[in-house]
């Protein structure tokens, strides 16, 4: 598991890995893709003596064995095939579980580790909601770092529905000491002039503000149908979802709605949603949508659409699901 955790595709952005990761994409590259060592050094930017230190150490981790295993050479030759299908910088898959909420906890496991690597000084992050992040706070490691701001992109229910939104936000920022910027909200107000003054005149403006600059956003998406599983649910109404659902909805990020093709739904419940558009995250420097589940494939790919998302967490049954739709036959090894 901890090489699915760790593995990192060709061609991306150096500032987010680790000796760990580089070490274990060259070994996965010689030993199961047939690369030489030169081919290697120039995917991965580094020099071949280089190359020749990472095979060697993992030799004598004892590491080779994990990329040799059926299950793991599955699910990393799927996060392979998921980023060049959905222009993905990295998709990271682990194992299938056997319910919603087992593949929601192993996500978010596979996300704690992650961030715990992704995060650094002075970086400013938003976050999102749902049972998959919460999940990440049990594997993210809580060491302190100088200058993370961390704010909830959306407000907090005052419904008994767990997860809260705010709830994440506060939990992940208190492990590493970073100042919160939490969401004073409830997530649905009762109309569009409250929506206003809460925005223009209570300070929350502020965040809308921050929301245009992040450095990361971590989120997660809800499938919408007539047999969703998306918590945003349970806070509308019947009605409202039956008109989203004939729009062609398919998915909510942050409460967001979008059809199949990534693009948004213009409904009223946008004017009492209290929440960041989408839009705002244009000029995010890292999205990371973490989600799991085969019933979730269309919503997945609508917000990698929608987003621009650069880093998936998901598991092999969403992964095998978003192939088959996209190439219209199973997806191979």
């Amino acid at each position: 598991m901890r090489t699915l955790l760790d593995k990192k595709p060709p061609q991306r952005r150096r500032s987010f890995d680790n000796s760990d990761s580089l070490r274990l994409r060259a070994t996965w590259m010689y030993y199961s893709h047939g690369r030489t060592q030169r081919e290697i050094a120039e995917r991965l930017g580094v020099s071949r003596t280089t190359v020749i230190r990472l095979l060697e150490e993992a030799r004598q981790r004892h590491e080779i064995k994990f990329w040799i295993e059926e299950a793991e050479e599955r699910c990393v030759q799927l996060g392979i095939q998921l980023e060049a299908q959905l222009g993905l910088e990295e998709a990271i898959v682990i194992p299938a579980g056997d319910n919603h909420d087992e593949i929601s906890d192993s996500v978010g496991l596979a996300l704690g580790k992650y961030l715990s690597n992704a995060v650094s000084d002075h970086m400013t992050i938003g976050v999102g909601w749902g049972r998959t992040l919460t999940a990440s706070l049990v594997s993210f490691r809580s060491t302190m770092r100088q200058g993370v701001k961390i704010m909830s992109l959306l407000g907090g229910s005052v419904e008994p529905i767990p997860p809260n939104p705010v709830e994440y936000c506060w939990r992940l920022g208190s492990t590493m000491g970073a100042d919160c910027y939490m969401f004073p909200s409830p997530l649905i107000v009762d109309c569009a002039e409250t929506k206003n003054n809460l925005i223009n005149h209570c300070g929350l403006g502020t965040i809308f503000d921050m929301a245009k600059n992040l450095d990361m956003a971590v989120l997660s998406v809800g499938d919408i149908g007539p047999d969703c599983t998306s918590l945003a649910r349970q806070l509308m109404s019947q009605s409202d979802l039956d008109e989203l659902i004939g729009a062609g909805c398919v998915a909510d990020v942050l409460c967001n709605f979008i059809n199949a093709a990534g693009q948004d739904i213009i409904h009223p419940i946008d004017d009492r949603v209290m929440s960041v558009d989408l839009r705002e995250l244009e000029n995010c420097r890292h999205k990371i949508l973490a989600t799991g589940g085969h019933h979730r494939d269309r919503a997945i790919v609508a917000a990698v659409k929608r987003l621009g998302i650069h880093t998936l967490v998901t598991d092999q049954s969403a992964a095998e699901a978003i192939l088959q739709r996209q190439t219209g036959a199973k997806a191979e090894l």
